[in-house]
């Protein structure tokens, strides 16, 4: 990620804090003026975004401090530890919400103020939805896995605003309070099964999953097009570290090759990959010819 790109997220990260406070008043508002305990629920989820919120901002700013001795590949994967937590508090809010619907299934009550209440929830649904758009898409441009576990969190909370509004319109055209808490533990089924994402995914970060199979594609035709003067590339290895990409690959050379002439096929290489794979980390072992090749192969394109 470029200084600039550090910079964006960092800004958002810590703007997602008095906005995610913003709209969890919102909405405890729309449950007090309503008494319904689907918007409590829907509340007590902004509370979570509260906290992640907090958490995005801080681990994204340890996550972006340069490498040490300490830690010489960075810090990259604190990203993956906030969206884990993340990921076990949306949990948490959901059983939070169960807990709360139980007790009114046996004692359902219709809505006090109704149009208000879910006004005032419709707006801060609508906030969240551009917010969480805008924190999907800058993270995924700098592969920030903190920033868009929030967003994705965020755009979690807007399905489930948007379905607590049609279960409380249902439950106001038909006379029936009992899809009031029916509706809170729907909610929180939804939340658990994003939960269950946001940890899945931030899980295989931590266990340096590869990239996706096309961005590989783009890593292998610009190593195929820019390792000319080499015999062959293998043994290609990717990983992900938050916002980092580590790639290396073993490159085979003439052994009549001298070292200034290998060196200047490596620079050109890394060139080539940065392009398709901003901000990458590349490690290039060069090998004599002779040796066996094995792992992931890449044809090289020869020269005309």
């Amino acid at each position: 990620m470029s200084d600039n790109g550090d910079l964006t997220v960092q800004k958002l990260a810590m703007w997602g804090i008095p906005l995610s406070l913003g709209v969890m008043g919102l909405k405890m508002v729309a449950w007090w003026v309503t008494g319904s305990v689907a918007l409590l629920s829907d509340g007590l989820e902004s509370t979570v975004n509260v906290a992640a919120a907090f958490i995005a901002f801080f681990v994204i700013r340890y996550a972006q401090k340069p490498a040490d001795h300490d830690h010489p590949f960075g810090h990259h994967k604190a990203e993956y530890l906030s969206a884990v937590t993340e990921g076990v508090l949306i949990v948490v809010a959901a059983l939070l919400i169960v807990n709360e619907a139980i007790g009114y299934l046996s004692e359902p009550r219709m809505l006090d103020a109704p149009v208000l209440g879910l006004a005032i929830n419709f707006a801060a649904g609508v906030i969240n939805a551009v917010w969480a758009r805008l924190l999907i898409r800058t993270g995924r441009k700098h592969r920030s896995a903190a920033l868009t576990a929030d967003g994705q969190h965020i755009m979690s909370d807007v399905v489930t605003s948007v379905g607590v509004l049609a279960g409380l319109l249902l439950a106001l055209a038909t006379g029936y309070a009992i899809f009031d808490p029916v509706l809170a533990i729907l909610v929180a089924c939804n939340i658990l099964y994003q939960g269950w994402k946001v940890i899945s995914q931030s899980i295989s970060g931590l266990m340096d999953q590869a990239v996706d199979p096309q961005e590989e594609e783009a890593i292998k035709q610009a190593i195929a097009t820019y390792a000319t003067g080499s015999i062959g590339v293998h043994d290609l290895k990717t990983r992900r570290a938050g916002t980092v990409t580590f790639i290396d690959f073993h490159m085979v050379v003439p052994g009549s090759m001298s070292v200034r002439e290998a060196h200047d096929i490596c620079d050109r290489l890394e060139d080539a990959i940065s392009a398709v794979h901003e901000g990458a980390k590349i490690a290039i072992h060069v090998e004599p010819e002779g040796e066996k090749a094995h792992g992931i192969r890449v044809k090289v394109i020869k020269e005309a």
